[in-house]
């Protein structure tokens, strides 16, 4: 039997694409460039993405197609080169090149500021001087877009270098992404675990994050998924914990601190933050009240062996500024205004050290406001 290549056409054009009605040749799926060798059959398919979902199903039911329609001797099996009219998602490992640093905030349990920590050190950072973004990772509670007022914002898709990507939210100088943009803040996010790792992959890979000398990641508290998916699909630099005095939030860092160390893991701990320090009315700023304890966190540093970052107090004004969209870091002189810039240059002075010991060549020195 002599094969020829409008034969293996007619066959394809009994393969429809899930959905459309229109067979693949129609749709232009087929690439010119069929190649016929004896019985050995070969040539390309091309989908609108590398992560188009039929796939595979497209494949099995072209071989098929061709078995049936032109001869049970034809060799097709194996021989349907993948093509993408978008260029895939660059590799674990080569995502975000132009990012310096990759810091993670951390807490071992909920409600201990952590994603206030994460929103104030990222401004803090833009105020030295740096190029920053933070990403909300925390899926199932998000909360960068009302700590940034910007909860009626929408991130929208652009093409740049052929491939469709995400454009981060700008506020106060700083790149913004979360979850929060493309869900409804009314309703829960009922995800399991690998629906909640793929978005974030999304947001880390898919996205438009340009230049930058920090990203903050900021990951749900405990541990979890999105923990493993974010240190196994980025060289991150190092980890910021963040805890409260008080014992049982010390208990719980404890094991996020023994989390990220762990051999399986193994990233540096950059140190520790005791977040509601201590409580000073904004009237007697030289007064201190310490209703969670006293300097737990400070003890877990030193227990842990990690530096401790920066101790950061209760004021009124740091919870209205969460409210309201307006990160306290952002009056540096106010009390906590004036913790946070500490805080953001011991970062930077320990994310130096780190980068440091990998090559000794390449330091950042802390900018100046």
């Amino acid at each position: 039997m002599t094969i020829y290549p409008k034969l293996i056409l007619d066959a394809l054009q009994t393969v429809r694409y899930p959905g459309t009605g229109k067979n693949i040749v129609e749709m232009d799926m087929v690439e010119d460039d069929i190649r016929i060798e004896g019985n050995k059959v070969s040539f390309s398919l091309i989908f609108e993405k590398p992560t188009d979902p039929f796939i595979k199903s497209i494949v099995k039911a072209c071989e098929t197609a061709i078995n049936t329609y032109v001869g049970e001797e034809v060799e097709i099996k194996g021989n349907i080169n993948i093509l993408s009219r978008q260029k895939a998602r660059p590799e674990v490992g080569k995502l975000l090149p132009q990012v310096k640093n990759i810091i993670a905030v951390s807490s071992g349990k909920g409600g201990v500021g952590k994603s206030t920590v994460a929103a104030n050190l990222a401004v803090a950072l833009a105020n030295l001087g740096y190029k920053v973004g933070l990403l909300d990772a925390d899926i199932f509670g998000p909360s960068v877009p009302k700590m940034f007022d910007v909860e009626n914002e929408r991130a929208y898709a652009d093409e740049i270098d052929g491939r469709t990507v995400i454009i981060p939210i700008e506020k106060y100088g700083l790149k913004l992404l979360s979850i929060g943009f493309f869900v409804d803040p009314t309703q829960a996010t009922l995800w399991r675990g690998g629906m909640a790792s793929n978005a974030l992959k999304q947001l880390i890979g898919d996205a438009d994050w340009g230049e930058l000398d920090y990203f903050l990641i900021d990951l749900p508290p405990g541990t979890s998924d999105i923990h493993l998916t974010t240190v196994q699909t980025l060289a991150v630099t190092g980890v910021v914990v963040v805890t409260t005095p008080q014992e049982v939030a010390l208990a719980d860092a404890r094991k996020g601190i023994d989390m990220f160390t762990n051999d399986k893991v193994n990233v540096p701990i950059l140190g520790l933050v005791e977040n509601m320090a201590w409580f000073t009315p904004a009237e007697l700023p030289e007064n201190k009240y310490y209703i969670f304890g006293r300097e737990g966190g400070k003890r877990l540093a030193e227990e842990a062996n990690v530096p401790l970052l920066g101790q950061i107090p209760i004021v009124q004004g740091i919870c209205e500024s969460g409210d309201k969209g307006a990160p306290a870091a952002l009056n540096q002189d106010t009390i906590t205004g004036q913790a946070f810039m500490e805080l953001a240059r011991n970062v930077v002075e320990q994310t130096e050290k780190r980068n440091a010991e990998l090559d000794p060549t390449q330091i950042v020195k802390v900018k100046k406001h």
